[in-house]
């Protein structure tokens, strides 16, 4: 029973961890990026060193831009910042907008040799 001179407890916080903040907060409510499309194993490279990024980006885009100064996937960025995808990418449309990502998306597998010509293959080694 929670006696009312006993002081309020908010489970909003985490003494190890400090204020939780929803994920909602950091995309503005966003669930979609503006730009781009992020498929989980896209590539993502920052154009610039985050020490040069414009002002007024939130600690989240910094923190992208700081782990993409080498190509990195969308998904080892959500892993290394330990976000949702769904965050991640949302936070990656607003990087792109800015020009201050690269985003490569993969790559369709390329049609294989026809059946004719890998018949010709096999029929060329038999000969030998």
């Amino acid at each position: 029973m929670v006696h009312p001179s006993d002081p309020p407890t908010d489970g909003w916080l985490d003494d190890e961890a400090g204020p939780v903040v929803r994920p909602y907060a950091m995309t503005r409510g966003r669930t979609r990026p503006t730009t781009g499309e992020f498929d989980l194993i896209a590539i993502v490279v920052a154009t610039q060193p985050a020490s040069a990024a414009p002002v007024g980006l939130e600690p989240e885009h910094l923190a992208i831009m700081g782990l993409c100064q080498r190509p990195m996937s969308v998904a080892e960025i959500s892993a290394h910042l330990d976000l949702p995808v769904g965050i991640v990418r949302v936070l990656l449309g607003d990087l792109l907008d800015g020009g201050l990502i690269l985003a490569r998306g993969p790559q369709p597998a390329v049609a294989g040799p026809s059946e004719r010509i890998l018949r010709a293959v096999i029929n060329g080694i038999r000969a030998l």
